[in-house]
């Protein structure tokens, strides 16, 4: 988000959470809920939650909790079909490296995101162009289909194996060619940065 870009500059508040449940900002001196926590990640905000009583960092359990909090409410951001591949990488040797290539592919998103915003902003007043929107979203739901599908090769195997439903009467492609080199070339592009990841994690 664009409120993020300063969060490194900012000072990270301390949220204590205690056994009743209650979270501390020691910031404000004041007690906060997970709505304001939410609140202070979309304005920048950079904090940690530790466990009052021990002093165990517990800022991934509490973002996590404010991920549910907000599905629950209705705006459901994370598809199933992406929550069940993310479990499916837990205890998976693979799952080391999952979470660095999903914080590229947010980054990458996040600079779809500035531009979606530049054109809602400046374009026709206000104005959304739907065709170049729309555009925007099928070019990050590919990055992440496209990902997962290098990290379980599996599935394509699955899919390649699958019954056909028979042949069907269609006029030849001329471009039939070139999208198979181009999905070449991007199968190239993923399996080469999957190949750094690894290498980095050694």
């Amino acid at each position: 988000m664009p409120e993020q870009k300063n969060a490194a500059k900012s000072p990270v508040i301390t949220i204590k959470k205690y056994a009743n449940r209650r979270l501390y900002n020691t910031a404000t001196s004041s007690y906060v809920t997970l709505d304001h926590l939410a609140e202070m990640v979309k304005e920048g905000a950079v904090f940690v939650v530790t466990d009052a009583k021990t002093g165990e960092d517990i800022t991934r359990s509490v973002l996590t909790q404010i991920i549910v909090e907000q599905e629950a409410k209705g705006q459901n951001l994370l598809p199933i079909k992406f929550l069940r591949q993310i479990i499916g990488f837990y205890g998976d040797s693979l799952g080391g490296v999952l979470p660095r290539y999903l914080e590229q592919s947010m980054d990458s998103f996040a600079q779809n995101e500035t531009q979606m915003r530049d054109v809602m902003q400046n374009t026709f007043k206000g104005l959304v162009p739907m065709e170049r929107m729309e555009e925007m979203g099928k070019q990050n739901m590919a990055l992440f289909e496209n990902a997962m599908k290098v990290f379980n090769p599996f599935a394509q195997a699955d899919n390649a194996s699958a019954p056909s439903p028979g042949p069907a009467k269609s006029t030849p492609d001329p471009n039939k060619g070139e999208d198979i080199d181009d999905l070449k070339t991007q199968l190239n592009a993923m399996q080469a940065q999957l190949a750094k990841l690894v290498k980095d994690q050694e």
